[in-house]
């Protein structure tokens, strides 16, 4: 056979459709049209039956706007979750919920249908109105459901989409206000005043998850009380002291109306200061007697610019006997002010005593009520004033700037957020008492809501609370059962339960009412003695119950507002109906989300869990971001120990914020935002997935441009290879080989898909998507695409059909498809499906139906892979010999060398005996020699004792496989290849076909 043949047709070269280029935004919702098509939701539910339940109870995200960045990432951990849950032997059924009442949704109503108009909005005290305002919330967040749904849908996000849970469903609804009136008929649920955060832009309460703290510029004084009575022994020193004044310090001069104490410390050392002299002619002057903190005496002088003088120490017993006047007590605040020894004062900053107004803060409050008999032993009323009414203006508890005072009520802040006229009005008042010793001004971190941005107040309201330390029937408390819960919670990161753990151990009571229209109404009626219905006193509470319960899954919560509602309810089972009054705030709704475990979890038959504190296998996981240790996992947790005495949940996990790319915070002045939709209609979803699975989402998340194309760079190389793979495939017919039969090197990859299943396993397990990400991504482009296949490229497209070392290879590829396929489908569920199919058809069905492989316990062969990781290092260092050969172009390829390696120990060298070092390296022909490397050989700094001298290989370049032999020619009828590829091309031309 002279004559010149085409031996490129003959070469098993890899045959695949599978595109290199992904075109993913075209091919994903193809793909999701086939799920559709497949029903993939239903299926994946057949295929679990009977399996035990990994359940990820969705944290409803609000129902208004678009999917944002966080978002997506928040869902697609989540379906990573539950995929790989699924594919681990769990029955994982994902239900998605939404959060629908609220304020963000009734805040965005009043400014789409209302304030954007120039339309007064709606008496809400009318009952039609109000239930009609109620229905434009209702059909505003069910828009954006179907919004949202599209949107998550698109990011491969499997669930029940057709059945979600919605807080507002009527069934929801009745669920919720029965849990709250499980609280009001175990006596936890009560009427109080306490001082809580307000917003007088969204006129609500506001709970501590929905506050942010923004720089903000306050008024700061510093305020002069006189003291009218001082007790004790040493007359003298009494007398010295009534001539005196106690200072305080605030930043909130509007408070000052709410004063009624001030406060000091037994710890801290006080002393009597004498202003000695003054730079200004308006202030404290000459000879005025103050008492200060030591340590903060002369910031203070500074402050006033007066020079003091000191007369004496005052003690604590001193100061405890002390009266004092208000400093605005001609205005009508004439009461006794007590001065009351307080842990919480320092002398970190201020004066050393603390302005203490009980309506307006939680510690000024939780002092004023622990000292609550002390003060009333001294004929003081403990009574605590409402000063500022829900608008921010000063009621007539505040003579001098209230409704009937000159120029009408100050404002604290006005209704668009901004700073009121009642810090000037306060301090003009103090001047002209004579009793503002300093004035100044502070930026600092101060509390806003997080929906309008704009600055809250502290204000006494009458509010509905659960308490946190009363006795319950079993001896415990709310707080008790929630810390012993959070002990027998798995958190992911673990420190999530310290986190939690501070926040219930400090918590005050839990606030749950609202003055807003559009949410779950807090079911109960108050008697004018002050019992509940229902509640542990009122004997037709199962009645009463009921009958609200029905009504709400008829109608829902409407329900509550409709005209004659209290009729509705109470008639029959009250006799004195004018003495009950029907409460009309709604419920935070933190409650609502808290309560989702009781209709979603409980009440769902495909759901419904037996936990192990029932003595069940399933398992309930939440997972949400960082900031929702005071949110969701706080009020479930809350909601849940007090109805039931545990924890919804099995474990908590816990993800980061996604910030900008150079780490700032996302906004739209800077134009550094990144949004979903965007990033997908770019590179496609499984791009923003990977993006989340390569990170650490415990930490905050940075994307942008740069970061995006690193991701879509890595899901190249990652898709090229099984690109390959696919196309080496198609020449597979199925043909296994016995273990036992196959190559070393064969051998060596089984060890490594059996060795890294553990691993794969375990990290999903431990929801560490990166390190599976990580270590996939390296065996696909470190150990299969940049050693395997490179090595056994020759074999696979040059070996006879009847080589035993090509059935094997074929035969493992197989494997490492099917294994790399499964195991990054939770990650990449489009990608992988799309392979899938490439390899066995879509009637294969869907990967995601599949399990992760299992793999046979023989194939872990530690010492087999200890052997492999000498030869590896010996061929890194000939590799790098190579690369400087073609670099300097004394070879074109590695085909063409035949280098020389030297190695010095005897163990490596024994470790290289039998091997075919020249095909591993890929090289025609490879000599060892034991001993040290000629001062010439290229050498490694890692790989002590091996060098490499190349050179050229000998003989005649075969025309199929380009190795470089003398053996060419010595076959009569194939004279221009190798024996290999002869024997290869008799097959071949026997059987009468090409590769």
């Amino acid at each position: 056979m002279t004559e010149t043949r085409d031996y490129s047709k003959t070469l098993f070269l890899p045959q695949t459709d599978y595109p290199m280029r992904a075109g993913l935004p075209k091919k994903e919702p193809e793909i999701l049209a086939r799920w559709k098509a497949l029903d993939l939701y239903k299926r994946l539910r057949e295929d679990a039956q009977g399996k035990k339940k990994f359940v990820l109870h969705d944290g409803p995200p609000y129902a208004n706007g678009n999917v944002h960045i966080g978002t997506a990432l928040n869902k697609t951990l989540k379906d990573i979750i539950t995929r790989s849950m699924q594919m681990t032997g769990w029955d994982s059924n994902y239900v998605p919920g939404w959060d629908c009442h609220g304020l963000p949704i009734e805040w965005k109503v009043e400014e789409e249908n209302y304030r954007a108009k120039g339309k007064q909005k709606p008496d809400l005290t009318d009952p039609d109105a109000m239930v009609a305002f109620r229905q434009e919330c209702r059909a505003y967040a069910e828009h954006w459901i179907g919004v949202q749904r599209e949107e998550f849908k698109r990011l491969g996000i499997e669930g029940d989409w057709d059945n979600p849970y919605l807080t507002m469903r009527y069934e929801s609804e009745a669920v919720i206000a029965s849990e709250l009136m499980k609280f009001a008929r175990t006596g936890q649920l009560y009427r109080g005043s306490k001082p809580i955060m307000w917003s007088v832009v969204e006129k609500t309460a506001l709970a501590e998850a929905e506050i942010e703290y923004y720089d903000h510029e306050s008024d700061t004084i510093w305020v002069k009380f006189p003291v009218t009575e001082a007790g004790g022994t040493d007359e003298a020193a009494a007398e010295e002291l009534l001539d005196a004044s106690i200072v305080i310090w605030t930043t909130t001069p509007w408070t000052m109306p709410g004063n009624r104490a001030v406060c000091f410390s037994s710890h801290i050392s006080y002393g009597l200061y004498e202003v000695s002299a003054a730079e200004n002619d308006f202030g404290p002057q000459a000879g005025e007697k103050l008492v200060f903190a030591d340590s903060l005496a002369e910031e203070c002088a500074a402050k006033a610019k007066v020079t003091f003088k000191r007369l004496r120490d005052v003690t604590a017993d001193e100061l405890g006997a002390l009266t004092l006047a208000h400093p605005l007590a001609d205005l009508g605040y004439d009461f006794d002010v007590p001065l009351l020894d307080g842990d919480h004062v320092t002398d970190d900053a201020g004066t050393g005593f603390v302005h203490t107004a009980p309506g307006h803060g939680a510690d000024d409050f939780e002092i004023w009520m622990a000292k609550r008999a002390e003060i009333e032993a001294r004929g003081i009323s403990s009574a605590i004033p409402f000063t500022v009414d829900d608008a921010g203006y000063y009621t007539s508890d505040a003579p001098g700037f209230g409704p009937d005072s000159d120029g009408g009520a100050a404002q604290v802040i006005t209704a668009k957020g901004a700073k009121g006229d009642a810090n000037k009005r306060v301090i003009a008042a103090l001047i002209a008492a004579d009793n503002l010793f300093a004035r100044g001004r502070l930026k600092h971190q101060y509390p806003h809501s997080w929906r309008s941005k704009k600055p809250i107040i502290f204000r006494n309201t009458p509010q509905w609370f659960v308490y946190m330390d009363k006795e319950l029937s079993d001896g415990s408390t709310l707080r008790a059962r929630a810390l012993k819960a959070i002990d027998g919670t798995r958190f992911v990161p673990a420190s999530g339960q310290n986190r939690l753990r501070s926040m219930i151990e400090h918590r005050p009571d839990w606030v749950l009412s609202r003055q807003r229209a559009w949410g779950v109404p807090i079911t109960v009626f108050r008697h004018e003695d002050g019992r509940l219905a229902p509640g542990p006193d009122f004997d037709k509470s199962d009645e009463l119950v009921a009958r609200i319960s029905d009504a709400f899954k008829a109608e829902g919560a409407d329900a509550w507002y409709k005209e004659g509602a209290k009729e509705r309810f109470l008639g029959g089972l009250v006799d004195d109906m004018d003495g009950w009054t029907q409460v009309t705030d709604i419920l935070d709704v933190w409650f609502d989300s808290g309560s989702t475990h009781a209709f979603c979890l409980e009440k769902r038959p495909d759901l419904s869990p037996k936990r192990a504190v029932d003595g069940g296998e399933d398992y309930v996981l939440y997972l949400e971001g960082s900031d929702q240790h005071r949110g969701w996992f706080h009020s479930s947790l809350l909601e849940s120990c007090g109805t039931r005495g545990r924890a919804p949940y099995d474990a908590v996990v816990t993800h980061g914020f996604t910030m900008a790319e150079d780490g700032r915070k996302m906004s739209k002045s800077l134009g550094n935002q990144t949004f979903p939709q965007d990033v997908i209609k770019q590179y496609g979803a499984d791009i923003l997935r990977l993006w989340v699975a390569a990170g650490d989402y415990t930490d905050d998340q940075r994307i942008g441009a740069e970061i995006l194309k690193t991701n879509a760079d890595a899901y190249r190389k990652m898709r090229n290879t099984i690109r390959w793979m696919l196309g080496s495939l198609a020449h597979a017919k199925g043909e296994e080989v016995a273990y036992a039969d196959m190559p070393e090197l064969e051998r060596l990859m089984l060890h490594r898909l059996a060795e890294l299943d553990g691993v794969v396993r375990a990290a999903y397990d431990a929801f560490d998507f990166k390190r599976v990400f990580s270590q996939v991504f390296n065996f696909l482009t470190v150990d299969l695409s940049a050693f395997y296949f490179d090595i056994r490229k020759d074999a696979l497209y040059c070996d006879p059909i009847s080589s035993t070392r090509r059935k094997a290879a074929l035969w493992v590829i197989e494997r490492l498809f099917d294994a790399v396929v499964t195991w990054l489908a939770p990650i990449l569920p489009f990608t992988m499906e799309e392979s899938w199919w490439s390899r066995h058809g879509e009637e294969a069905g869907s990967v995601h139906c599949r399990q992760f492989p299992s793999f046979p316990e023989e194939w872990r062969d530690n010492e087999l892979a200890g052997r492999w990781t000498k030869i590896r290092a010996v061929r890194r260092v000939v590799t790098g010999a190579l690369e400087i050969e073609r670099a300097e172009k004394r070879i074109g390829s590695s085909l063409e060398a035949h280098p020389t390696v030297y190695i010095a120990d005897a163990d490596l060298l024994a470790s290289l005996e039998g091997r075919d070092m020249a095909d591993i390296c890929i090289t025609s022909q490879l000599t060892t020699m034991a001993g040290e490397a000629p001062e010439n050989a290229f050498t490694l700094d890692d790989v002590a004792g091996v060098g490499v001298v190349p050179g050229l290989a000998e003989g005649t370049k075969c025309a199929r496989s380009w190795k470089v032999l003398p053996e060419v020619g010595t076959d009569a009828d194939y004279p221009d290849l190798t024996l290999r590829d002869a024997q290869a091309m008799r097959e071949l031309d026997a059987l009468g076909e090409t590769a």
